[in-house]
């Protein structure tokens, strides 16, 4: 397995401004400096500011959990972010997305079994993802079943953790030993 090539800073080598947003990362409901937080504490303001964000899309949005999740696992298939999917995966199990849907997304095809929401995110993401723009009628169709601030929650979303997705790539954050493995696509 690669090591990461930014691992996170022993606490005794950090500055007051890591040991601060590590105090944050704590407080916060992450309870831990995982995922791209190793990685960011380098630039603590950055790593603050990334936590509010992130705190935002993952604890305070109007998109439906499992439906963000659902997201993320798409947003994760489309940069090839093992970590990412590795952890994104198992919430999104815990909160009832089956493991044939996530199996599907692995192998970027089209989920079976889908509720009419999970439908519409997946044609909305997989058109923002591949075509990188939404069409009128996709658009509309969120917009008209889940409103304005949903739409940029889910926007919101696939945005940010595209953005983790290439941190954490970049920085070859490895799955721990017995996660999840994204699967290799051919």
């Amino acid at each position: 397995m690669p090591k990461t090539r930014l691992p996170l800073i022993p606490s005794e080598q950090m500055n007051a401004e890591q040991l601060a947003v590590v105090e944050k990362l704590l407080a916060s409901p992450r309870k831990g400096v995982r995922g791209p937080f190793a990685a960011l504490l380098r630039n603590p303001a950055l790593a603050e500011r990334v936590m509010h964000i992130g705190d935002s899309i993952r604890f305070e949005s109007s998109l439906p959990d499992v439906l963000r999740e659902m997201t993320i696992l798409m947003v994760a298939r489309f940069w090839s972010a093992k970590y990412e999917w590795h952890a994104h995966g198992k919430i999104a199990k815990e909160l009832g997305f089956t493991q044939d849907k996530i199996d599907a997304i692995g192998m970027n095809q089209r989920p079976t079994g889908m509720t009419q929401d999970e439908s519409l995110i997946y044609d909305f993401i997989s058109e923002l993802l591949q075509f990188k723009d939404i069409s009128d009628e996709t658009f509309e169709a969120a917009q008209n079943r889940f409103g304005e601030k949903t739409v940029i929650d889910l926007l919101g979303t696939a945005a940010y953790f595209g953005f983790v997705s290439l941190i954490l790539n970049a920085v070859r954050m490895p799955v721990p030993d017995g996660g999840a493995v994204l699967p290799a696509l051919k």
